[in-house]
């Protein structure tokens, strides 16, 4: 069965679609890049790579990874937002390509629920490619309510990200998701019956 990658931009709702097609497909395989990027937080190598690129600044004095200071400071300088991906992104990249490449003689869909899926180059591992997309009004309401925000900080986060234009133009697939969580699971259920009324081949 293929590897499916699922992205879009931030508070654009694709955690929530997800979610609809974990129920829609529950024998499917998930691998989830925001968890998996949590868990890299807590090794030893990679604190000692983020503290070597962003100095003690970013930890407690009692050598605590401070999150919501290393996430401020790389959605307001590019540089470092590239710097924090280099010691991410291969990391991510390894892992879901060993369980991708694990299930790919499963009878069972593959899904790679990952954010920065375009950025990194991953949709050249996937047979297809959904995007979450909103409109922009729609997109920087959600976000600044999930992270109690400005609006002007919130524009700065999404401008830091791929256009979201790109990512549609893109993609395979497309999910709107200016409503509510039954359109979501609406259009899960559509796609996932013509996934499974396809006859796939390995890539």
């Amino acid at each position: 069965m293929p590897a499916i990658g699922i992205t879009g931009g931030i508070s654009t709702g694709k955690s929530t679609f997800v979610e609809c097609l974990r129920e829609v497909l529950p024998e499917a395989t998930f691998f989830d890049a925001d968890a998996a990027v949590h868990k890299l937080f807590d090794r030893p190598e990679v604190q000692k790579d983020i503290q070597r690129e962003f100095g003690t600044r970013v930890f407690s004095t009692v050598g605590d990874l401070n999150r919501a200071k290393l996430r401020a400071i790389v959605f307001s300088d590019a540089t470092k937002k590239c710097a924090l991906e280099r010691i991410l992104h291969p990391r991510i990249r390894r892992q879901w390509r060993t369980v991708a490449k694990e299930h790919r003689n499963s009878p069972n869909f593959f899904f790679a629920d990952i954010p920065l899926l375009y950025e990194t180059g991953g949709e050249t591992l996937c047979d297809r490619v959904v995007v979450v997309a909103c409109s922009q009004k729609v997109q920087l309401g959600r976000l600044k309510k999930r992270m109690s925000i400005t609006a002007a900080e919130g524009r700065k986060m999404i401008k830091s990200q791929m256009p979201l234009e790109e990512k549609i133009r893109r993609a395979d697939h497309v999910i709107w998701n200016n409503g509510d969580r039954t359109s979501l699971m609406d259009q899960a259920r559509f796609l996932a019956a013509s996934w499974q009324g396809q006859t796939w081949t390995k890539t």
